[in-house]
């Protein structure tokens, strides 16, 4: 039998291989976002932590003495932190679920073939677009003790004036109104667009099976939105935890009243470094508000996870 001399050759005509340049130019693309990154992300966020172990104070902040973790005991040991953490939580309790509940409703509505819905849309995103100087200036002087339209109001239904920015509980509702006004809008454009995704036949079934309007929300609308809700409720609770520009103008200090009575932990930050002039201490604050939105983050996929597998 004769052997073939030469190896048989595939039929197939070969696939030319990219050029370097062309293999390089992804990375090229993505090569600007993490220098920026690495320039205005990482490094600070390691720096902080550098800047935590050591004491820091900011007029000679070129001077730096090795501490370890005492900043980090003495921050535990100080009951104003323990309270710009309970007021940290209480008031993003205060403004995130009533924010959310309200943003879920509007959008709700807004789903259905309303006139002027575009005139509403844009009204809804307008608290989000103005500046959080104003609102809660505006805010502040509504909320006035002695000439406050809110307890001139409460006035002429018979009831005592509230001192908005002396009681606690009434502090603390004044400044979570502020963020609840500001980012309800915000959130109901969002979950529209993710009521808009939801196929339309599914509401078309529901209704010549007779649902109602509340079924159809409660068994299509709010499971088809779940993981939209989820990435509100994370957002929502990073912001509440971040919270500073309104508790801060909204009475002028960094103590958060005259008994700290609605000072978060960015306002407590901010008093150490800015006030105090501890930035040791201040990015000790710093770090432990990034492990705290870290934790809250991963309760809240945990949170999720566990319900997506219940559901199937």
């Amino acid at each position: 039998m004769a052997t073939l001399s030469a190896p048989l050759r595939s039929s197939q005509p070969a696939v030319a291989r990219p050029r370097r340049g062309a293999r390089l130019a992804p990375y090229g693309f993505l090569a600007p976002f993490f220098v920026l990154f690495a320039a205005f992300g990482l490094f600070p966020l390691l720096y902080t932590a550098y800047v935590s172990l050591h004491r820091v104070e900011l007029q000679t902040s070129e001077r730096m003495d090795w501490l370890g973790f005492q900043n980090y005991t003495r921050l535990f040991e100080d009951p104003f932190f323990w309270n710009a953490l309970g007021n940290t939580f209480t008031i993003g309790l205060l403004s995130t679920v009533p924010q959310l509940l309200l943003a879920l409703g509007l959008a709700h509505l807004l789903n259905y073939r309303l006139r002027g819905r575009t005139f509403f849309r844009v009204a809804m995103l307008m608290p989000y677009a103005t500046s959080v100087a104003a609102a809660t200036l505006v805010f502040a002087q509504l909320f006035g003790r002695d000439y406050g339209l809110i307890n001139w109001a409460l006035s002429t239904v018979g009831l005592s004036p509230v001192d908005w920015q002396a009681n606690t509980w009434a502090s603390q509702f004044g400044v979570s109104l502020i963020v609840t006004w500001r980012w309800t809008g915000y959130n109901a454009l969002i979950y529209l667009a993710g009521m808009q995704s939801i196929p339309q036949e599914l509401y078309e079934s529901a209704a010549v099976d007779g649902a109602s309007r509340w079924q159809q929300f409660r068994h299509i609308t709010v499971p088809g939105l779940r993981p939209t809700i989820v990435f509100t409720v994370v957002v929502s609770t990073i912001g509440a935890t971040q919270l500073f520009g309104e508790p801060l103008l909204y009475e002028g200090n960094s103590g958060g009243g005259i008994s700290h009575q609605y000072q978060t932990l960015g306002l407590y930050m901010y008093e150490q470094g800015w006030t105090f002039f501890h930035l040791g201490r201040a990015a000790a604050v710093a770090w432990v508000m990034f492990l705290l939105i870290v934790v809250l983050a991963l309760v809240n996929a945990a949170i999720a996870a566990r319900r997506n597998r219940t559901d199937r």
